[in-house]
């Protein structure tokens, strides 16, 4: 069943000294570095970042210090500026000869000849404000308060007024699914405003209890469930030059269908004439790429449609091709994997830029002549990312990162230089300044290991097959530090093994936290596995859970399960599983299919029956109710709550916004019912995820779980 060789990705030291309980949250435990805004700078060989209390800037072989903390308070003093800083604030170059200083709802240019400071603007007198967008260029200020949105233009402010939780301006919609972030949408000179409008009257309030107040408050929100009525979004277009207001036509007629469209992607030409919105039906199954006239409203064209009979979900926007601006790139699944496709505004299809077995992540940029596109894959291994130049007329790809792990980098503008922050499993953290042609020019520093202290477990990563018996899957063994492999431990699956997730990677701790490092110091072993339905493997491996999630999953984690019985050093006796949200599903499902197996369990914020889940990630991976009846009943955990044996502690938050309460409360009923006692514990002011202090509570509340029934 081993299918590839294991690797230590942390060795085994002799030190004493292990985490304590009340650390887990340490952030002096992660890699840190001393340098701050660290940046290419124009065109040439130049770069800048700061450190300790300065800013430095030059060549990789000759930086210079060009401001001090002491002298930015004087300059600051001098201008007539209230400000007094404790340390280096954010700052970003414009090019070689200017910066700017970025403050909350500020921000000041420096001249570095001139050594003189201008305030570009100062919004802070805006109070109460949130999803706060600054324009380019124009420095105009969209943001919302409450539900209106309210956009402050030279000195006037237009309102776009909500009404009450029907009516929403400018913030995010759809459930922020297919990469929507937020609400509003500047145009590249910061003319106009692009923004949502939400109207969700027709979905039915969904109560939530606030019970600080003596009399508890209700605070219904909108929740449209799986298979019930959806909210419907129009998208429109203030302009500030005449303070005018359109909104697109997006729909084609009235029906409920056209009205429950989803509006995704929203971008600019770089002309501002014209908007482009990737049009998703109901059924996530059809998608339009659509442009429309910015001033009228009116749709242009149809660029391209794609179609799955599972599902499409573009989570890009159109990427403009610089002195190129009847061209973009795209990012589409269309072939199995996400891969980058080369477009002209009229819907012709130019080329395709990247192919093969593997996922283009995102594109970072292009240099300024538009001949090179840069990006981030997982070309040279599925648990990494590295970062690679695509010349688009010819296709020539280079690989720019060719340290193995996971990267991020920053371009300078013409492409001829980088900065590349990344980690691995040998290193904590690192920065290198990089050629054009990936070249290591200079490394800039290496994070030592801040755990040096610590009497580490070994953390080994490695593959074994799913249960079709093709497929590799990745996973991570965590063991205790000074592993007795004539010894039993008892042993703890953690699972996630839903979309949009991948735990196990080639980055530092292979993607742990010091949680499950705590866990293997107290004597556990610790194993993630990603199954199948997971991401950044392509579309097969990811949508074979379609219409029946939960079966793939568990029959691949088993797998896992089967690899862990066959280590001397796992005792098989003493197993047990613990995960969260989509995990906290997995975690029910594993323990009640396998008792026989699974000692213990430890679910959070539990998916008891996809019928309570919201439309757009429900209906995307199982269809509506009505149309796969089958699969929500062979997945729902309500009446399997009979097959419960041993323990099972079921944490939820009394205010979650994601998985309804009502979901772990109906479980919990069910097991009443079917005469099984479980163990049940509420956060009853938090929502999704117990944040803050509360999560040392958390991790101190499932230890003890362990240590009294597992171990």
């Amino acid at each position: 069943m081993l299918t590839a060789a294991l690797f230590v990705a942390v060795s085994v030291f002799p030190q004493q000294q292990r985490l304590r309980s009340d650390q887990l949250m340490d952030r002096s435990l992660y890699p840190s570095t001393p340098y701050r805004n660290v940046q290419c700078v124009g065109k040439g060989s130049q770069v800048a970042y700061t450190r300790g209390d300065t800013l430095f800037f030059g060549t990789v072989l000759n930086m210079r210090p060009i401001m001090t903390l002491q002298r930015l308070n004087k300059l600051f003093k001098d201008s007539g500026l209230e400000h007094t800083f404790d340390y280096m604030p954010a700052i970003s170059f414009i090019n070689e000869r200017e910066f700017d200083i970025l403050l909350a709802g500020e921000r000041y240019r420096y001249s570095i000849p001139r050594r003189t400071l201008t305030k570009l603007y100062d919004h802070r007198a805006i109070t109460n404000a949130s999803n706060g967008d600054i324009a380019p260029n124009t420095y105009y200020y969209a943001y919302t308060v409450n539900n209106d949105l309210k956009v402050a233009v030279v000195n006037q402010t237009k309102t776009f007024e909500g009404k009450g939780d029907d009516i929403i301006y400018g913030q995010s919609v759809h459930r922020n699914e297919f990469g929507i972030e937020k609400g509003t949408f500047w145009s590249p000179n910061g003319t106009r405003l692009a923004f949502y409008r939400l109207d969700q009257s027709m979905v039915t309030d969904y109560p939530r209890v606030n019970t600080h107040s003596r009399i508890a408050t209700s605070t219904p929100f909108k929740y449209p469930m799986a298979g019930m009525k959806s909210h419907e979004v129009t998208v429109g277009i203030y302009d500030t030059r005449n303070d005018t207001t359109i909104y697109l036509n997006t729909r084609n007629d009235t029906s409920v269908a056209e009205r429950e469209m989803y509006l995704t992607n929203i971008s600019w030409s770089p002309d501002e004439q014209t908007i482009y919105i990737a049009r998703i039906n109901r059924e996530q199954n059809h998608l339009w790429l659509e442009s429309y006239d910015a001033t009228s409203g009116d749709r242009r064209n149809v660029l391209f449609e794609e179609q799955d009979e599972r599902y499409v979900e573009p989570l890009h926007g159109l990427y403009f091709i610089p002195h190129h601006d009847n061209e973009f790139l795209w990012i589409s699944r269309r072939n199995g994997y996400n891969h980058i496709y080369h477009y002209s505004t009229d819907g012709t299809l130019l080329g395709q830029l990247t192919q093969g077995e593997y996922e283009v992540e995102d594109i970072v940029g292009f240099d300024e002549k538009g001949l090179n596109v840069f990006y981030y894959a997982n070309r040279e291994s599925a648990i990494g990312r590295q970062a690679y130049k695509t010349n688009i007329a010819s296709g020539e790809t280079t690989l720019l990162t060719t340290i193995h792990g996971t990267h991020s980098i920053a371009i300078n503008q013409n492409g001829t230089m980088l900065i590349d922050y990344y980690s691995n499993t040998d290193t904590p953290t690192a920065i290198n300044i990089v050629s054009g042609t990936g070249r290591v020019k200079k490394e800039l520093y290496t994070a030592t290991n801040p755990l040096d202290d610590y009497a580490m477990p070994t953390i080994t990563l490695g593959t074994i097959k799913a249960a079709n018996g093709a497929t590799d899957l990745h996973y991570r063994l965590i063991t205790p530090p000074d592993l007795d492999s004539s010894k039993r431990y008892p042993t703890l699956v953690y699972v996630y093994g839903g979309p949009h997730s991948q735990l196990v990677t080639d980055s530092w701790l292979g993607g742990a936290n010091l949680y499950f490092l705590y866990l293997a110091q107290q004597g556990y072993v610790v194993f993630t596995l990603d199954n199948r339905g997971t991401s950044n493997r392509g579309m097969a491996f990811e949508s074979c859970t379609h219409r029946h999630l939960g079966q793939n999953e568990l029959a691949d984690q088993m797998e896992g399960v089967k690899y862990l019985q066959s280590l001397p050093f796992v005792d098989k006796e003493r197993m047990g599983v613990e995960g969260w949200s989509f995990g906290g599903f997995m975690t029910i499902t594993m323990k009640l299919a396998h008792p026989e197996i699974f000692k213990v369990a430890c679910a959070g914020g539990p998916v008891i029956d996809w019928k309570w889940y919201e439309v757009m990630y429900g209906e995307r991976y199982m269809d509506t109710p009505q149309e796969n009846p089958d699969g929500y009943a062979a997945n729902s955990l309500l009446d399997k709550a009979g097959q419960l044996e041993g323990r099972l502690l079921v944490i939820h938050g009394a205010e979650d916004p994601v998985v309804m309460w009502q979901n772990s409360l109906e479980f919990i009923d069910a097991c009443i019912q079917a005469d099984k006692q479980v163990d049940y514990f509420v956060y009853p002011h938090h929502e999704h995820n117990v944040i803050g202090h509360n999560r040392l509570h958390l991790y101190k509340k499932m230890f003890d779980y362990y240590e009294t029934f597992l171990k």
